[in-house]
C-alpha cells in the first residue's frame, strides 16, 4: 500500500524543491537529501487518503502531504543531532549532520520548517480561506511547543526518570501523535463541506493511531534490529528513556498496541463513508517489522 504511494508522494516531493532552488547549493542539497531519500510517508499518506474520503481536490492534497512531510524531515534532523538524541543513522543511512555537518543539518531543518507554512499559505489551494487558514492553524500548533516540540522537550527532560503511563502518553501524543493528528485533519479540512462534520471522528482515529504507532516503536526498539529499522536499535533503552515496554513490559506493551488499534477502527466505524483504505492501513502500519 505505502510502497506505491511513496513513488508519487516522492515525485511530489522533488518538484516541490526544484520549484524553489535556493542560492545556497550545499543547503538544498541537505534539504533534498533529508526530505526525499526514503521514510515510510505516513503522514502524507494519511493526509492524502482521508482527504480522497473526504471528496478533496488532488492538487491540495499532494500541497497538504507535501507540507506536512516537510515538518516530519525538519523534525527528524534536529532529533538526530548531538544536542538531541546523537544518533548516526536514520532511513538506513548516514543522518543529515553526519552526511553534510551541524551547522547544514540545522539550517536544513529550518528550511523545511518554513517550506510547509510557505506551501500551505499559498493562493492555489482549492478550499475556502477561512479552512485554509485552519489548516495552517492545525500545523503549526501541531508542531510547537503544544504538539511536537513540547513532546520533545518533555522527552528529553525525562531521561534518567521513570514516567508514569499518563505522562508518557502525553509525551508520545505530543512528539509523535500530535503530527499524526495534523496529517489527517489537513485531509478533512481540504474535503467537501458535508466532511467537516466528521472532523472530531476523524480526529479520534488519529490520535489512537498515533499513539498506536509509537508504542509499536517502543516495541521495535526493543525486538528488532538496527539493519531491519534503519536507524539504531536499543537507543531509547541505552538512553535511560521511559518507552512502554520499560514501563509495562514487553507483553503488556503488545496488549496496549492491541487495544489502541481496536479503538482506533471504532471511531472510524463512526463515519458514514468507505474508510477501508484506512482500516487496512492501520493494520499494515501496527504489524511493521521496521
Amino acid at each position: 500500500m505505502l510502497e506505491s504511494y511513496r513513488q508519487d508522494i516522492n515525485q511530489v516531493l522533488e518538484q516541490q524543491l526544484e520549484q524553489r532552488v535556493s542560492a545556497a547549493v550545499q543547503l538544498q542539497a541537505a534539504m533534498r537529501y533529508a526530505l526525499v531519500l526514503g521514510g515510510k510517508r505516513v503522514r502524507p499518506f494519511l493526509s492524502h487518503s482521508v482527504g480522497e474520503i473526504c471528496g478533496a481536490d488532488r492538487a491540495t492534497l499532494d500541497v497538504a502531504a507535501a507540507a506536512v512531510e516537510c515538518i516530519h524531515a525538519y523534525s527528524l534532523i534536529h532529533d538526530d543531532l548531538p544536542a538531541m538524541d546523537d544518533d548516526d543513522l536514520r532511513r538506513g543511512q548516514p543522518t543529515c549532520h553526519r552526511a553534510f555537518d551541524e551547522a547544514t543539518a540545522i539550517l536544513a531543518g529550518d528550511a523545511l520548517q518554513t517550506l510547509a507554512f510557505e506551501l500551505l499559505s499559498e493562493q492555489s489551494l482549492a478550499v475556502p480561506s477561512e479552512r485554509q487558514l485552519k489548516m495552517l492553524a492545525v500545523l503549526s500548533r501541531a508542531s510547537g511547543s503544544r504538539g511536537m516540540c513540547g513532546g520533545q522537550a518533555l522527552d528529553l527532560a525525562a531521561t534518567n526518570q521513570q514516567l508514569s503511563e499518563p505522562q508518557l502518553e502525553q509525551v508520545h501524543n505530543l512528539k509523535t501523535g500530535a503530527l499524526i493528528t495534523a496529517a489527517v485533519q489537513l485531509g478533512v479540512l481540504a474535503g467537501s463541506e458535508e466532511a467537516q462534520a466528521y472532523y472530531a471522528d476523524f480526529t479520534a482515529f488519529a490520535t489512537l493511531l498515533g499513539l498506536a504507532f509509537q508504542v509499536q516503536d517502543d516495541i521495535l526498539d526493543v525486538v528488532s534490529s538496527t539493519e531491519t529499522l534503519g536507524k539504531t536499535n536499543g537507543k531509547d533503552e541505552a538512553a535511560n528513556k521511559s518507552t512502554y515496554v520499560t514501563l509495562l513490559g514487553l507483553e503488556a506493551a503488545q496488549v496496549k498496541l492491541q487495544q489502541l488499534h481496536q479503538k482506533a477502527l471504532q471511531a472510524l466505524q463512526r463515519i458514514p463513508y468507505n474508510t477501508t483504505i484506512l482500516e487496512q492501513f492501520a493494520e499494515q502500519l501496527l504489524k511493521r517489522d521496521h
